[in-house]
């Protein structure tokens, strides 16, 4: 099964559902982004454009614990049962840079 093999390692091959989701996902925040950016042209109040930015890291964190929990399921799960147990060190790292 080399497609899990790779699933870890620098490249994943996602279902179309995980894609669409995620791509969805950021879409919404770009669109978010680019309204904050419209408020700060536009001399917006600074409490408006904080909730504004505060929504975007909401959003981000969400996209990262769906994105997470994706990872955990696929390449994380499939390379512990080939016995690829460096993985979990890798997630561990991962998880440390995350709560930074």
């Amino acid at each position: 099964m080399e497609d899990k093999k790779e699933c870890c390692h620098r490249k994943k091959e996602r279902s179309e559902k995980e894609y669409k989701d995620l791509i969805h996902r950021l879409n919404r925040i770009e669109g978010q982004v680019r309204g904050i950016k419209k408020m700060v042209e536009q001399d917006a109040y600074c409490p408006e454009i904080l909730v504004q930015v505060s929504a975007v890291n909401a959003a981000l964190n969400s996209f990262n614990k769906v994105l997470l929990a994706n990872h955990i399921r696929t390449c994380v799960t499939n390379d512990i049962l080939e016995g690829r147990e460096e993985t979990v060190d890798e997630l561990v790292a991962t998880l440390q840079k995350l709560m930074k």
